[in-house]
């Protein structure tokens, strides 16, 4: 009976302790933009019975603001994880703990009562991603990110497509908002710490 509790507790503590936001100090981590660059070939991938279309290179490095997984949606079996990520400003603890977040439905969402820098800067500096990823090594690694992480992500924007008129495109702008202004990455390298 003792070892049932001690596996019980083990694994809860296991649980809490994966769920948790890594902690990180305040400043610039992350100080870096984007670099997104025009591809001219439209080479195709295909994943999951999915056509990939590459449509910019893309390379980022940011914080991890939230984390979301998905099993069920129409896009789950393309994309099992979306990461909203934050750089320059948006990559700043003490920026982060005056915004409240959320995430869910394949959208991040943000508020905060005093905005501690400018509306634009938050919405040019922090998006959701939903991540492709390019093999089984990489999708095992996505989904052990945790908010609070640093990344460094290589690949590419892209448009998918898929049966029954399903259509998918990447957001090709950081400065976009609302429906549509997503990143749909092909993540063919990833780096967190």
């Amino acid at each position: 009976m003792k070892e049932f509790w001690f596996i019980g507790a083990l694994l809860f503590g296991v649980y809490f302790w994966s769920g948790r936001d890594i902690a990180r100090p305040g400043g610039v981590l992350v100080p870096e933009e984007p670099v997104q660059r025009q591809v001219y070939t439209s080479r195709l991938r295909v994943k999951n019975g999915y056509q990939i279309e590459l449509l910019a290179s893309f390379d980022i490095r940011a914080r991890v603001i939230a984390v979301e997984r998905y099993r069920f949606d129409r896009g789950a079996a393309l994309s099992p994880v979306d990461l909203a990520l934050g750089w320059g400003p948006m990559s700043n603890g003490d920026i982060l703990k005056q915004i409240s977040f959320s995430q869910g439905g394949r959208f991040f969402s943000w508020w905060a009562q005093n905005y501690p820098v400018p509306r634009n800067v938050i919405e040019s500096h922090s998006a959701n991603m939903h991540m492709i990823p390019a093999d089984d090594d990489i999708e095992r690694r996505l989904k052990s990110i945790r908010a609070g992480s640093l990344v460094h992500i290589k690949g590419y924007l892209v448009e998918a497509t898929g049966k029954n008129g399903f259509r998918w495109k990447s957001s090709l702008s950081r400065s976009d908002s609302g429906a549509g202004a997503c990143e749909l990455i092909w993540v063919e390298s990833l780096e967190s710490w």
